[in-house]
């Protein structure tokens, strides 16, 4: 996909105008950000399932948030786990190469939560990233929630919750973790909504928060299993 400050396909733009003071650093950092400053598992040159998943900036009563969601605990995979609403890219989504992220990331966070993609405004897009254990290549759209809508657990079976996180428990150093895989794996961590976010979706707000500056010195040799609960 081609990463620059405006693209458009019909009715479908990334741009970067109009957004709040507080997230243009992070649409400033995605302009320069390498695959590998984002993480070691980059895709392959052959194979891979395309997918896509929201990064999903609002404003809320706290101040700037971030949407996520909770996978049910009856799932065969990522059961109970925190992530991004996002999922494979399908044929209605167009070209992988082009605008079928995009559509992806918006279909899937409709499907998912419920929220109206017309207020979503899509501003920059991270390189793709590969996640081996599922095979799945993933691009990264983040969107500024410039029309707040209703979001909820669309499907009980797939979703379990909807909730936003502000910004300031994620950059919050009590708040941060290493997690620890039983296959001796470490990787980022956040404390937050009452839930463990961790894996690849923990790995892409690390990263941004990070290179946007609002990363804040926490405590790396504090770890925490998987199975953490508050």
């Amino acid at each position: 996909m081609t990463r620059t400050d405006e693209m458009y396909d019909g009715e479908l733009a990334v741009t970067s105008e109009g957004l709040p003071d507080w997230l243009l650093p992070v649409a400033e950092a995605v302009r320069t950000v390498a695959p590998e400053q984002l993480s070691r598992f980059l895709p392959p040159d052959d194979g891979g399932r395309q997918s896509a998943v929201l990064v999903l900036f609002g404003e809320g009563s706290q101040g700037p948030e971030l949407l996520l969601m909770e996978r049910a605990s009856s799932l065969r995979s990522h059961a109970g786990q925190p992530s991004f609403p996002g999922g494979a890219l399908d044929p209605v989504d167009g070209d992988p190469a082009t605008s079928g992220p995009l559509r992806a990331a918006l279909r899937e966070a409709e499907e998912e939560t419920g929220l109206d993609p017309a207020g979503v405004q899509l501003f920059a897009v991270l390189p793709r990233l590969y996640i081996p254990v599922s095979g799945f290549v993933v691009t990264p759209v983040l969107g500024w929630w410039r029309d707040r809508s209703p979001v909820a657990a669309v499907d009980p079976a797939e979703t379990a919750r909807v909730f936003t996180v502000p910004v300031a428990d994620l950059t919050n150093p009590a708040n941060r973790a290493t997690a620890v895989h039983p296959s001796g794996f470490r990787g980022p961590a956040f404390l937050v909504a009452s839930a463990l976010v961790w894996g690849f979706t923990a790995g892409v707000i690390d990263r941004i928060l990070h290179f946007a500056g609002w990363e804040r010195p926490w405590d790396r040799g504090k770890q925490v299993p998987l199975d953490w609960r508050p």
